[in-house]
């Protein structure tokens, strides 16, 4: 078994795509299920497959992210680089943070539209591109 994709359920869909094509994901398509729902799949340029579904339901109540989510991790390649472009697109990303100290990796949080909260990562140099079992050896 594997992960497919992670699934958010938003308010606005045109305020979101706006978001998350600034983040730098890449729209890879549409489905229509009916009843005025859109779900829209979304990818990294780089990726082969969608990681990422924004869900629309028309006449559904505001988003209400709650306590049960915490956030989404994103690798990058250059967090300076990053922060800098998406400061540039207004989407307000975090200091850069050290949570391993300083040889460990690098971070960023921002939040999307609706209140979720994705963490962006840079691994430092050698690192394997995931959290592995050798990171808790």
């Amino acid at each position: 078994m594997k992960t497919l994709f992670v699934s958010y359920r938003v308010t606005d869909l045109d305020r979101s795509l706006g978001f998350y094509t600034a983040l730098g994901y890449a729209e890879l398509g549409r489905v229509e299920p009916g009843d005025g729902a859109r779900l829209v799949i979304l990818k990294f340029p780089e990726e082969p497959a969608a990681s990422l579904e924004l869900v629309h339901r028309p006449g559904e109540p505001p988003v209400d992210v709650g306590s049960g989510f915490d956030h989404l991790a994103i690798q990058v390649e250059r967090l300076a680089v990053t922060l800098g472009t998406l400061t540039a697109a207004g989407l307000g990303p975090g200091p850069l943070e050290y949570p391993g100290g300083p040889q460990g990796p690098k971070t960023s949080w921002l939040t999307d539209p609706d209140g979720y909260r994705i963490e962006l990562v840079e691994w430092p140099s050698g690192h394997a591109d995931s959290i592995t079992a050798a990171d808790f050896a």
